[in-house]
């Protein structure tokens, strides 16, 4: 299966990691919503962290220590106490809300970042982008109603999550101007699974036998999927491979109705296009300015 693979187009093998990246965070949601429903969301997510870090336990061991080699340690904890509290909301808000629903609620963590790029990194937008940000945030509402529906407790932790979510990616930003990303990566898996099992073992529960191999899997599709997002960004233009992303909503949409009987209503759809779209708007300005930034800084060098 991997010549095949490997035979294709870096375009092609970009946007097809990224469909399975889809159909692998879908099925993990899918599961954490059952297994919420029978252990404490804080222990579902610290077994998410615990069985992820084995898969790539093996590419730790074979990079060695030196992968661990920072003088940036403080921020490294900084940027895991910011994804652990991103988790434990998602977790707990997905444990109440319909999987449909909080994964158009999730589609906003990308508006809530380029917000957060301009207050911390100093990015400066134009018209454009704030207007895409504006449709994005009157998508949230169309999903949400406020005033002509209940506002859930769950649908608040799940955009509280976008929002962490938004501020661990600002410190991977930040991070990024001096370590690699490979250490960026494993001081978050190692840290994160520690940090979880502390509040978990104030609720812990054990889990009963059959709920493991749903355990195992949730860390398991969760830590591939992350896998695949990475790769398919590496291989293709995000502009490219960003719309499949919405695939999501379409897999969480039929587990949602296969497993638990969930029927997101049509508002919510045009919430998420809404959402979804200002998001590849915003991604696709970016790319483009620094396609254009680059081209100038090439030109400057051969003049």
């Amino acid at each position: 299966m991997r010549a095949p693979f490997d035979a294709l187009s870096p375009v092609m093998r970009g946007c097809l990691l990224m469909l399975a990246s889809t159909v692998l965070f879908a099925s993990m949601h899918a599961l954490i919503r059952y297994a919420t429903q029978r252990l404490p969301p804080v222990e579902v997510a610290f077994f998410r962290n615990l069985f992820g870090m084995l898969v790539i336990l093996p590419l730790l061991l074979r990079m060695g220590p030196s992968i661990f080699r920072t003088n940036r340690f403080g921020r490294h904890v900084s940027r895991a106490l910011i994804n652990v509290g991103s988790m434990l909301c998602f977790f707990n808000g997905l444990a109440t809300t319909p999987i449909a629903r909080a994964t158009a609620l999730a589609f906003t963590a990308p508006l809530f970042t380029a917000l957060l790029s301009v207050l911390f990194l100093g990015e400066v937008f134009r018209w454009r982008r704030w207007t895409a940000i504006a449709v994005g945030f009157i998508g949230t509402l169309i999903i949400l109603r406020p005033g002509l529906s209940e506002v859930a407790t769950g649908d608040l932790l799940v955009l509280a999550s976008s929002m962490l979510w938004s501020l661990a990616m600002i410190e991977i930003k930040l991070l990024g101007r001096t370590e690699s990303s490979i250490t960026i990566t494993a001081y978050v898996t190692l840290l994160m699974t520690p940090l979880t099992l502390i509040p978990a073992l104030f609720v812990w529960q054990t889990p009963s036998a059959d709920l493991w191999i749903w355990l195992v899997l949730i860390g398991v599709l969760g830590t591939l999927g992350q896998i695949a997002v990475t790769e398919a960004l590496l291989l293709a233009d995000t502009t490219v491979v960003m719309p499949f992303d919405f695939l999501k909503l379409i897999w969480a949409t039929a587990l949602g109705m296969i497993i638990f009987a969930e029927m997101p209503d049509a508002l919510t759809y045009v919430g998420a296009e809404m959402v979804f779209a200002s998001t590849f708007f915003i991604a696709w300005r970016e790319a483009r300015l620094r396609r254009a930034a680059a081209a100038a800084a090439k030109d400057a060098e051969t003049s």
